[in-house]
């Protein structure tokens, strides 16, 4: 097998070039993490507050379903 000079070349500057960029990146790559977590814990705030109001609906709809609303309270 022959060795490839602009292979060789090609993979080195690829290596060099990765390691500068990674500290340059990294900022940007934890700025985005940031943005991403913060949006899917919003999203799940969201969504227990709507599982909440589906769960106050169908206990409403129960408490309907069984006659207990507008019925006089006993003494």
């Amino acid at each position: 097998m022959r060795f490839h000079w602009p292979s060789f070349l090609i993979g080195y500057g690829a290596g060099i070039g990765s390691a500068a960029l990674s500290t340059r990146l990294r900022p940007l790559a934890l700025e985005i993490a940031t943005t991403l977590y913060r949006a899917a814990d919003g999203l799940a705030a969201q969504l227990v507050m709507k599982r909440e109001d589906l769960q106050d609906l169908l206990a409403e709809a129960r408490t309907r379903a069984r006659g207990f609303v507008g019925r006089p309270a006993i003494h």
